[in-house]
C-alpha cells in the first residue's frame, strides 16, 4: 500500500504543509501568551470589574484576560476541526478523483479499489489524528490554570471536547463519513457541503445529550432564608437543575406555579417549598462520560467505514 499513500500525499502535499503552519503558528501563539500571562500580570483590581486601567496589555486589561479570550475562540474552533476534516475527505481526497476519472488510473495500476480507498482512510486517519492530539496539547497548554477561574468551564462546548478522547473520535467519525458520502455523492462540493451538515448533526445530537449518559447526583437542602443554604456542592461540579420541592418530594417552579396552572399537570397541588435541590455532574464524571461518549462516536465511525466498503464494492461490481 505503499504506492497509493505517497500518491495521496504528495497530491495533497500543499494542503498539509498549511495545515502545519496552522498547528505551528496556534502553538507559538499559545506559548506567547502563556508566558505574558505570567510575565505580566493583571495590577489594577479594577480592570477586571470593568473599571479603568492605566496599563493594559495590547489593549486589555492584561495578558491572562488576551489569554481568555484567545482560548474561547480556540474552544469553538474545535468545534469546526471535525467539519474541516470531513469535508476535506468528502471533496479533495475522494469526491474529486471520483468525478473528475482519476480513480480509474488507479485501478488500472494493479491497486485494488479496496485497498485504494484503504490508503486514504488509514492516511487520513493518521494525519488527522496526529493534528488533532497537537491540537489537543496546544489547547491543554494554554487553559492550564483558567478553568473554572474564567469564562472557561470544563462542561462548555469545546472546551469539553478538547480535553478528551471524544474530540478524537469525532474527528475519525469525519474521515469514515467524508469518505461514504464521497463515494455516494461523487461531486466535489456537494460531498464537502453534505459530510458538513452530518458530521454537525452528530456533535450537535450527542452534545446535547451527552450529560444525560450517566445519572446526576442531587444533594438537597432546607429551604432557608438564603437560596441553597447548607448543601454542599463541590465547586467544579456542572449544575443541570436548580429548584425547590414539597414535603412529599415534588419538585417544580415556585415562580411558575401560580394557581391557574396547577390542574394541569406541570405544577404539583401541595406548593409549600421545603427544601431546595440541585442536580449536578462533579469534575469525577467527565471521564465516564468522555468515555461513553467515545464509545458511541467509535461504534457509528466502524459503521460508517463498512458502509463506504460496501458501497465501493457494489459501484465496482
Amino acid at each position: 500500500m505503499r504506492g497509493p499513500r505517497w500518491a495521496l500525499l504528495r497530491i495533497h502535499r500543499t494542503a498539509l504543509r498549511a495545515a502545519l503552519a496552522f498547528v505551528v503558528l496556534a502553538a507559538a501563539v499559545t506559548g506567547f501568551l502563556r508566558w505574558a500571562a505570567s510575565a505580566f500580570p493583571m495590577k489594577e483590581i479594577g480592570c477586571s470589574r470593568g473599571g479603568p486601567c492605566s496599563e493594559t496589555f495590547l489593549g486589555f486589561a492584561s495578558a491572562e484576560t488576551l489569554l481568555t479570550e484567545y482560548m474561547k475562540n480556540g474552544s469553538t474552533a474545535v468545534l469546526l476541526l471535525p467539519l474541516l476534516v470531513g469535508a476535506f475527505i468528502a471533496g479533495p481526497v475522494v469526491g474529486r478523483e471520483l468525478e473528475s476519472g482519476l480513480h480509474r488510473l488507479a485501478w488500472t495500476q494493479s491497486v485494488s479499489p479496496a485497498r485504494w480507498l484503504a490508503s486514504k482512510l488509514a492516511v487520513a486517519a493518521t494525519l488527522a489524528v496526529a493534528g488533532t492530539l497537537a491540537l489537543m496539547g496546544i489547547f491543554r497548554l494554554g487553559v492550564s490554570g483558567l478553568l473554572g477561574q474564567s469564562d472557561l468551564h470544563w462542561p462548555d462546548r469545546g472546551v469539553y471536547e478538547a480535553l478528551g478522547p471524544a474530540l478524537v473520535a469525532y474527528v475519525l467519525l469525519a474521515v469514515a463519513v467524508g469518505a461514504l458520502i464521497g463515494l455516494l455523492v461523487r461531486r466535489t462540493l456537494l460531498a464537502m457541503s453534505i459530510t458538513g451538515v452530518v458530521t454537525g448533526a452528530v456533535l450537535l445530537v450527542l452534545g446535547n445529550v451527552r450529560w444525560n449518559l450517566i445519572p446526576s447526583l442531587t444533594v438537597t437542602g432546607p429551604r432557608t432564608s438564603e437560596p441553597f443554604g447548607g448543601m454542599q456542592v463541590p465547586v467544579d461540579s456542572f449544575m443541570t437543575d436548580i429548584g425547590e420541592q414539597n414535603a412529599a418530594g415534588e419538585r417544580f417552579d415556585l415562580h411558575r406555579c401560580v394557581p391557574d396552572q396547577i390542574s394541569t399537570g406541570f405544577c404539583p397541588t401541595d406548593l409549600k417549598a421545603t427544601n431546595w435541590y440541585v442536580d449536578f455532574h462533579p469534575y469525577s464524571h467527565f471521564w465516564y462520560v468522555q468515555l461513553i461518549e467515545t464509545g458511541i462516536v467509535l461504534a457509528l465511525t466502524a459503521a460508517a467505514t463498512y458502509a463506504a466498503f460496501r458501497v465501493l464494492r457494489r459501484s465496482t461490481a
